[in-house]
């Protein structure tokens, strides 16, 4: 019987290179234990409070629960390294804006909305970031492929659900206050909250 569960998924947490689910963590732990998945997430729940005003931070995010540091002290930790974050076009950030906001869309609906050609590099970025896929083919003559977001996408841009995407209403007027993205973990992501705002709202909509 383990007695004190908090700093077990601690370790397990900051062991593992990628989020870990409330079903994953279970598996580590056999009946002698008496841990369950309530007792899991009800522990997480109380790490998460006690690391308020750390450098770091406890979330869920749409695989799991992993640690991160903080946004506000992101930009003393960029500093320890040298190599500065790819960067990614405008044209790149609003396709993606488009697919999380319309998803499934075709490649065609796309450059309707963009008002300009998508570049098969961008499709192929986009795919092998793994931030979208496939997810099918639409119904009309040509049968042209359907693109949606991956759950990849949702962790890289530190989110559980779509539901969790900014609404575009609310992007217009953050950029008509103050032109500074607060919300968001990645710099692209903050990017792609300025591409969607480039694009016609309506259509996005």
């Amino acid at each position: 019987m383990i007695s004190e569960l908090a700093p077990v998924l601690e370790a397990l947490l900051l062991a593992a290179d990628k989020p870990l689910s409330v079903d994953r963590l279970s598996q580590v732990f056999d009946e002698h234990d008496g841990v369950d998945n309530k007792r899991i997430r009800s522990t997480l729940r109380q790490l998460q409070a006690s690391y308020d005003g750390r450098g770091y931070q406890l979330i869920e995010v749409a695989s799991g629960f992993r640690f991160q540091v903080q946004q506000d002290y992101a930009l003393w930790v960029a500093r320890l390294w040298q190599e500065k974050p790819q960067k990614y076009s405008r044209a790149l950030l609003e396709t993606l804006s488009i697919i999380a906001y319309q998803q499934p869309i075709t490649r065609g609906e796309i450059e309707a909305i963009r008002g300009v050609g998508v570049s098969s590099p961008i499709i192929h970025t986009l795919l092998e970031r793994n931030w979208v896929r496939g997810v099918g083919h639409k119904e009309v003559p040509g049968r042209p492929e359907l693109f949606a977001t991956t759950k990849e996408f949702l962790d890289h841009f530190n989110l559980k659900q779509l539901s969790d995407l900014p609404a575009l209403a609310d992007l217009e007027a953050w950029d008509e206050a103050t032109m500074a993205p607060a919300k968001l973990k990645q710099p692209e992501q903050q990017e792609m909250e300025v591409a969607a705002m480039q694009v016609n709202g309506e259509q996005l909509h």
